[in-house]
C-alpha cells in the first residue's frame, strides 16, 4: 500500500531496494537506467533468513574461518572514531528543515507551507534562513557549536531519481554501475577480516553505503532487546540457536551448504555478542521514537566498548511528501531532531562525544514552489549535516537563494556530497580520500572538524 503523499515510483523503489538487497536478487526495472543497490547479487554474500526466520546478517562471512570471527569481535579494539550516518528516505525538504524566511518569493512560492512570521530559531551565520520549529532540538546543538551544515548540497546535473540519486550518494560517486559503498570501499582498505561489527546497519538488510568487497559487516533490525526470532517454541528455539554455533565446523562436499553453515555460525556469534544488551540503563531520556530506540542501544554498544567503526541506520517517517506535507514532515523531523539530541547527551554522559560523528542526509531536496496538494515534488540541491563535538559548526556553501534557480526551477547546490565525503575521509579518519572517492582531486576540502 502506498504511503499518502507518496509517489508510486517512491514505494516501488523501495520494494525493490528491500527484496534485492536482503535476497541478491534484482526484479523488473521500474525506470529506465536504474542502478542496482551496492552490494546486490554478489555471490560472497549470504543473508542469513531462510527457515529458521532470523532477524541478523552477516555479510562477507564466507571467507573467513568461523572461529575468527568470535576471537575477532572479542579482541578487536574499539576504533577511535566513529561515523553515524542517518538517513532521511524520500527527499527530505530542506526548504522547511531551513526555510530562507528573508529571501526574496519564498512567500510567492509558498503560500500555504511558508512559515508564519516569527516562526522557528533564527540560523545565525545567514539570518534570512529560519530553522524549522520542529528542527528546535538541532537548533540547540547548532547553537552549541556542534552542527555543521550544508544548506545547498548536491552535485552536477541532478537526478531526480529517488533510486538513482540515493545509490549516488551511497557509493560515493555518480556511476550506476558501482557495486560497493563508499564506506564499504573504507573498510575494505583499513578493516578486519574477522570483526562483522566494524560495519553495522541497523535495519534488516544490508545497507548500500557498507557493501564491501571483501572485510565483514552485518546487519542487525535493532540492539535494545536484541535476539533472534525463530516461529519455533522456545525450548525448542533454544535448541536450535545452540546448534548453530556447532554448524560452522561441519564439513560439506557442497561449497553452497558450507557457506550457509558457516554464515549461519557467524551470525548466532554476533546474536551472543549482542545478547547482553537488552536491559541496559540510558542515562538520558530518549524521545518515543524507532530512531531514539536505535540510538539508545547503540550508545549502550559503544559505552561497553564494542568495536563499531560505521553505522548506518535510517530516520524516522517518510519524507516523499507531494502532499500534506506539514502533518508528515513535521511529526518526521521531531522526532529525528529529539533524538539526535538526546544521543549526543548521551554519548557526553559517557565520555564519548569527543569519537563520534553524526552525518544526517537525503537524497535530494525538494522543489522550491509547493504544488497544488500543500505538498513538493523532487527537487535538486537539499541540506545535509555534521553533528558532534568535535564538528566544526560552520556553514559550508551558501545558500543560493530563490532567485537564481536552475534551468528545472530548482534550488542549485553551493556544495558537493562527495567532498563532504574527502573531508570525512580525510580529517575524521585520517585516511586518504583519492582510493576511495573517484575524482577525489577535484574536489575542494571543506573544514569539517575542529
Amino acid at each position: 500500500m502506498n504511503r499518502p503523499g507518496c509517489c508510486d515510483n517512491y514505494t516501488r523503489s523501495r520494494l525493490f531496494r528491500s527484496a534485492a538487497a536482503q535476497a541478491g536478487q534484482g526484479l523488473p526495472q521500474i525506470e529506465s537506467g536504474m542502478p542496482m543497490p551496492a552490494g546486490t547479487g554478489l555471490t560472497r554474500r549470504g543473508f542469513i533468513a531462510g527457515a529458521a526466520g532470523l532477524a541478523l546478517a552477516v555479510y562477507g562471512a564466507g571467507k573467513t574461518p568461523l572461529p575468527f570471527f568470535e576471537d575477532g569481535i572479542a579482541e578487536a579494539a574499539q576504533s577511535d572514531r566513529i561515523l553515524v550516518s542517518i538517513f532521511l528516505d524520500g527527499g527530505a525538504d530542506a526548504l522547511s528543515l531551513l526555510a530562507p524566511v528573508g529571501h526574496p518569493r519564498y512567500r510567492e512560492l509558498r503560500p500555504v507551507l511558508a512559515l508564519d512570521e516569527g516562526d522557528g530559531i533564527a540560523f545565525t551565520e545567514d539570518p534570512s534562513l529560519r530553522w524549522h520549529p520542529s528542527a528546535a532540538a538541532l537548533a540547540q546543538l547548532y547553537g552549541e557549536g556542534k552542527v555543521t551544515v550544508f544548506p545547498a548540497v548536491g552535485y552536477t546535473d541532478p537526478n531526480q531519481s529517488h533510486f538513482t540519486s540515493r545509490h549516488f550518494w551511497e557509493v560515493g560517486e555518480l556511476d550506476t554501475d558501482a557495486r560497493t559503498g563508499w564506506m564499504g570501499r573504507y573498510l575494505d582498505l583499513v578493516g578486519s577480516e574477522t570483526n562483522p561489527l566494524q560495519g553495522l546497519s541497523l535495519s534488516s538488510s544490508l545497507s548500500p553505503s557498507l557493501a564491501t568487497l571483501d572485510k565483514p559487516v552485518a546487519a542487525v533490525e535493532g540492539i535494545t532487546g536484541y535476539d533472534l526470532w525463530s516461529h519455533a517454541s522456545e525450548p525448542v528455539s533454544d535448541e536450535m540457536f545452540r546448534s548453530f554455533t556447532n554448524m560452522g565446523s561441519m564439513k560439506s562436499q557442497s561449497p553452497a551448504l558450507d557457506d550457509s553453515r558457516r554464515a549461519i555460525r557467524a551470525t548466532n556469534i554476533v546474536r551472543q555478542t549482542l545478547a547482553n544488551f537488552g536491559d541496559f540503563e540510558s542515562p538520558v531520556i530518549y524521545p518515543e521514537a524507532r530512531l531514539g530506540t536505535q540510538l539508545s542501544g547503540l550508545a549502550a554498544l559503544l559505552g561497553a566498548g564494542m568495536p563499531l567503526h560505521l553505522v548506518s541506520v535510517t530516520a524516522d517517517g517518510a519524507y516523499d511528501t507531494h502532499s500534506a506535507q506539514v502533518e508528515e514532515f513535521d511529526g518526521a523531523i521531531k522526532a529525528t531532531c529529539d533524538s539526535i539530541l538526546a544521543f549526543q547527551r548521551d554519548l557526553e554522559a559517557r565520555g564519548l562525544q569527543d569519537r563520534v560523528l553524526v552525518q544526517v542526509w537525503s537524497e535530494f531536496g525538494r522543489r522550491p514552489e509547493e504544488n497544488g496538494s500543500a505538498g513538493t515534488d523532487h527537487g535538486a540541491a537539499g541540506v545535509a549535516f555534521l553533528i558532534g563535538s568535535r564538528a566544526s559548526g560552520r556553514m559550508v556553501g551558501e545558500f543560493p537563494g530563490l532567485v537564481n534557480l536552475d534551468e528545472d526551477d530548482n534550488l542549485r547546490h553551493t556544495s558537493d556530497f562527495r567532498a563532504m565525503y574527502c573531508s570525512i575521509l580525510e580529517q575524521w579518519f585520517g585516511h586518504e580520500a583519492a582510493p576511495i572517492i573517484p575524482g577525489a582531486a577535484g574536489f575542494a576540502r571543506p573544514v569539517l572538524i575542529k
